[in-house]
């Protein structure tokens, strides 16, 4: 955060990734709504972004990379801003993703290290799609069985193309403690990144997360991305567990633009809950905050 006039600030966030789908226009979609999810995790405006992206010329027709750089226009716009320009590299795998920049009121800024215990938590996209996108490639082209069909990726890429804008909005009117959103380092890992900057920890109820379906079945059948079971590994010991393994796996798993995780005072819950009905939302109360430092605590 840079503080540019009086109580106005600007922030800046960058990401950028190789391809999950193979449509490069909706590639182009989900890079560019996951970019700016940061931004709305902040409860910050975007108005402006710069494209990033790597591209192998030799191999793949320059076609390609239009409908990716559209993708990734067109979901910009939607979010209200505009993408300036940005630079592309030559390179051997197809990569791309935004630098975006947004404006906040400096007593408006939302961190994600001022949880408070007895807070509750919630979550506004369910998780799973790294497991389904892993089952997806994984199973494509093979014939076999039908049992070994892929998954469809529908409805992870409609959760996936879906800003966290509206709320955001929300979040913001009604005011909470904290909030950040759930990417490469899944659920637990971004939930203890807030627990480690607020000197607190979490109780998640693990049958109060939503789960995108099928993902539970792919995951049991051994389809897990590397970031996954890296999560699993690195966050183990920071989290007390009475779930199966196979439930602490997907509590981990990385997810593509995920949805906001927001630590909100008991007195605000509901004005929280009313405002995303309101709007039409999708959330979920998936815990509580406590006083236990830098812990993750999973149970049934």
């Amino acid at each position: 955060m840079l503080r540019i006039s009086g109580d106005q600030a600007i922030v800046e966030t960058v990401d950028f990734f190789t391809p999950i789908v193979d449509d490069p226009y909706l590639f182009g979609a989900i890079a560019a709504a996951n970019s700016v999810s940061d931004i709305y995790a902040m409860g910050a405006t975007p108005i402006l972004g710069l494209a990033i992206a790597a591209f192998p010329t030799d191999k793949l027709p320059l076609e390609t990379l239009q409908e990716i750089l559209r993708g990734g226009a067109e979901k910009a716009a939607e979010a209200g801003f505009p993408v300036a320009g940005g630079h592309t590299i030559i390179d051997d795998v197809p990569k791309y993703g935004l630098a975006v920049t947004g404006i906040i009121q400096i007593d408006k800024l939302v961190r994600n290290s001022t949880a408070k215990a007895g807070d509750s938590l919630y979550l506004t996209k369910p998780v799973g799609n790294g497991i389904l996108i892993s089952a997806h490639r994984g199973l494509s082209g093979r014939k076999f069985f039908r049992r070994a069909q892929p998954p469809s990726l529908d409805e992870a890429i409609r959760w996936m193309t879906m800003l966290n804008r509206d709320a955001a909005k929300v979040m913001v009117e009604v005011g909470v403690d904290a909030a950040t959103d759930v990417t490469g380092y899944g659920l637990v890992g971004h939930l203890l990144e807030m627990c480690a900057g607020s000197h607190a920890g979490a109780e998640i109820s693990v049958s109060a997360v939503p789960v995108l379906a099928g993902a539970r079945e792919y995951l049991e059948r051994g389809f897990r991305p590397a970031g996954t079971e890296r999560n699993v590994a690195t966050f183990r010991r920071r989290v007390e567990s009475s779930v199966p393994e196979s439930e602490l796996t997907l509590m981990c798993d990385a997810q593509t633009s995920g949805g906001l995780l927001i630590a909100v005072s008991p007195s605000n819950e509901q004005a929280l809950e009313a405002g995303f009905r309101q709007s039409g939302l999708f959330y979920a109360k998936i815990g509580r905050v406590n006083d236990r430092d830098s812990v993750v605590t999973l149970i049934a």
